[in-house]
């Protein structure tokens, strides 16, 4: 069965993209901890980031290089990077950008203009 971000990146479901390549997608997080909250994925329906070929492994990690400078870059804030692994059987990566008011688990309520400003905020 395929995980929601796999529905994602097949254009089923829509997302709020930040990055796009042949191997990965980085997009909005819908239940963010903080705004601006990311997600990078790879395009490989894998459940675990260890369970990733070579390739997509260092794909996915390339892009999370590139999407955290980007972040922070445009918004002015250290980024912060989780690998959980236990919400979606699909392996990502969360980047955050970081302040003194995060605390984890935090959930932050964004509106869709919100959303959207992010969106146009963060995009490559």
């Amino acid at each position: 069965m395929a995980s929601v971000f796999s529905k994602i990146i097949a254009g089923e479901i829509p997302c709020y993209k930040i990055y796009e390549d042949d191997k990965t997608l980085a997009f909005l997080d819908i239940a963010p901890e903080t705004p601006g909250h990311t997600l990078v994925v790879p395009k490989a329906e894998v459940d675990k980031v260890y369970e990733l070929s070579d390739e997509d492994y260092i794909a996915l990690w390339e892009t999370v290089k590139k999407v955290a400078a980007h972040m922070e870059k445009v918004l002015g804030a250290r980024t912060l990077m989780k690998v959980i692994g236990t919400d979606v059987p699909h392996a990502h990566v969360h980047l955050m950008p970081h302040d003194s008011t995060w605390t984890h688990g935090r959930q932050v309520k964004m509106s869709e203009d919100e959303m959207k400003a992010m969106q146009e905020k963060l995009k490559f």
